[in-house]
């Protein structure tokens, strides 16, 4: 099984002098494809940074980030649009689905932007009927629940077949009977298309048992031992 993403020797600081915080400190970590890891750690511990260096957010100061082979902190910003496009996908705890466009126009997006469109709404269609939103395809994002724009959210993610899927705290804005489907459906994607998951959460209970888990303390990252994660595939 081949690493999808290393990290080697990253730091990440913010503000100088004396208002200078080292976020990341000596960050290395090596994410095999397939994989679903969480990223767990308490408010501040440096999560969301390391999220959004891997995501191609913001930029490190100093060390390296490979993404499926590719070594990033030299891409300038253009390539850096048209790599995140590529090889990313991304969830959120709030959806940020464009609020004229339908669900189905909102999970073609990823795709259109790559200009990528051979057989792109067939595709489209068939994932969010997998998520079960067949009879919300053309609804607007504000007459669907928020667990259902979440569903939307996971298509959209994985539209471009992405070498990783990065979810910042996806069910953080949802009551706990939602989470729970929405987790299980991350689960089930992961394991039906062989997708590399990376989730930050403050909830790692909420996950139960995933591949890895990552813990961020103080800039610093721990892991905690590997549990297996069993998921039924529909």
């Amino acid at each position: 099984m081949s690493n999808v993403l290393e990290i080697i020797n990253l730091y990440k600081e913010f503000g100088e002098g004396d208002t200078k915080v080292q976020a990341l400190k000596d960050v290395s970590l090596e994410i095999k494809k397939g994989q679903f890891v969480l990223i767990v750690g308490s408010s501040g511990s440096g999560k969301s940074t390391l999220l959004n260096m891997i995501g191609l957010l913001d930029k490190p100061t100093s060390g390296h980030v490979w993404i499926d082979g590719n070594e990033t902190s030299e891409l300038d910003d253009n390539q850096v649009s048209l790599f995140r496009n590529k090889k990313l996908g991304f969830i959120f705890q709030f959806s940020n689905l464009l609020s004229d466009l339908s669900i189905l126009e909102n999970t073609m997006l990823p795709r259109k932007i790559a200009k990528n469109t051979e057989n792109l709404l067939s595709e489209a269609t068939e994932l969010l009927k997998i998520m079960g939103l067949e009879e919300h395809l053309d609804k607007l994002p504000s007459k669907i629940s928020g667990g259902q724009l979440q569903r939307a959210a996971i298509a959209r993610g994985l539209i471009n077949n992405p070498s990783i899927v990065l979810a910042d705290e996806p069910t953080g804005n949802l009551d706990s009977e939602t989470a729970k489907t929405i987790v299980q459906l991350m689960k089930t994607m992961a394991k039906r298309f062989n997708q590399t998951f990376v989730v930050v959460t403050h909830d790692r209970d909420q996950f139960g048992e995933v591949d890895r888990i990552i813990t961020i303390t103080d800039g610093r990252a721990f892991e905690s031992n590997r549990t297996k994660m069993e998921v039924t595939v529909k």
